[in-house]
């Protein structure tokens, strides 16, 4: 069960007093007392993140949407005693949950997904039926509704595929190299064509590599960073497949919950268009290394296995077209990112 009061735990501590840290500077204009949201996935990473976000800034309502398949309720135990923070658990597999969940909302942040490549090669049924009939859900539901003004949902660099074209430009796509590839990408051929048939307002987020707090190093699928991290505070070495000078454009969790915000209440041009959310920069496998080993004052060799399927071998994206048309300006560099994420992953236990 979530607590409503009492004392908070270590994960709840350092999550407060990481906000102290970000989410320092106001990404929308106007009154945010004025619009209820729904988070889907509000449990998760990215989710929990926007959640604190739109709390702090002391929106009318914030109601979460999860089903707890890979959130954590841990995530979401520091906003329990705020009268403006809601929770629906239940999955947007169901259509009517999805309905019950868009009830009296001005805006969405669609974040319900089930990530990762590895995932989606081991069991690409599951990740279509989340991924994609999840979000068809999604977008009758807002079609139905009376009140939601417009979805913002979360879309994928993987799009790219195997273009090879750097940096990588939202006009230009590959063919997908995996199976959640193709959701990702179908959701935003969806999101197209109810805009064109029902005139729904949706924006679409192409994430690049988004770090940060709240992100799980636990199970089979955690990403890298996390992974990372977790080797440094056990003193074992990490696996890194390939040979390590594949290259990511890493971003930090603001940013992104930046490009969300400013997607919310973008002019219409940005509908119906999807954007590029990144840095800007790329780093090698190995430099990340180097850089948490300096960040952590530790020293662990790395040992190296086999590339993974799917894995594209260089990211990078061109940012121009999110700057132009939502006004997104990512204020945290990878180095700055790192550091913050590092503060809270140290004080907590997974």
């Amino acid at each position: 069960m979530l607590k409503k009061n009492g004392n908070l735990n270590t994960q709840q501590t350092t999550t407060l007093n990481l906000l102290k840290h970000v989410y320092k500077t106001k990404y929308h204009s106007g009154d945010l007392s004025d619009y209820s949201f729904l988070v889907t996935g509000g449990a998760g990473f990215i989710g929990s993140n926007l959640v604190a976000y739109l709390l702090k800034y002391n929106a009318k309502r914030v109601r979460v949407l999860d089903n707890f398949a890979t959130g954590f309720r841990e995530n979401l135990s520091a906003f329990q005693s705020n009268p403006a923070f809601e929770l629906v658990e239940g999955d947007i597999r169901d259509l009517e949950t999805c309905k019950r969940a868009m009830e009296g909302i001005d805006y969405v942040s669609h974040q319900a997904a089930l990530g990762s490549v590895p995932r989606s090669i081991n069991d690409p049924i599951t990740s279509n039926d989340v991924n994609v009939s999840g979000f068809l859900n999604m977008l009758v539901a807002q079609k139905e509704s009376d009140t939601v003004k417009r979805l913002v949902y979360a879309a994928s660099s993987s799009t790219y595929g195997d273009s090879k074209n750097l940096p990588k430009v939202e006009d230009t796509i590959g063919k997908p190299l995996s199976p959640y590839a193709v959701t990702k990408l179908v959701n935003e051929l969806y999101a197209d064509v109810f805009y064109k048939t029902y005139q729904t307002q949706t924006i679409g987020l192409r994430y690049f590599n988004v770090f940060g707090p709240n992100q799980s190093p636990t199970g089979a699928y955690a990403a890298v960073i996390p992974l990372f991290m977790q080797a440094l505070k056990d003193g074992k070495s990490p696996t890194i497949h390939g040979d390590g000078e594949q290259t990511r454009d890493f971003t930090f969790v603001e940013n992104a919950v930046q490009a969300n915000i400013k997607a919310l209440f973008a002019g219409d041009k940005a509908v119906n268009e999807v954007f590029n959310v990144a840095f800007g920069e790329r780093i090698s496998l190995n430099t990340l290394w180097e850089n948490l080993q300096q960040i952590s004052d530790k020293k662990l060799k790395a040992t190296y296995g086999p590339p993974r399927k799917g894995d594209v071998r260089d990211s990078l994206a061109n940012i121009d077209k999110a700057r132009g048309l939502i006004g997104y300006d990512p204020l945290f560099s990878v180095k700055d990112g790192l550091l913050l994420t590092w503060e809270q992953f140290s004080k907590n236990v997974y």
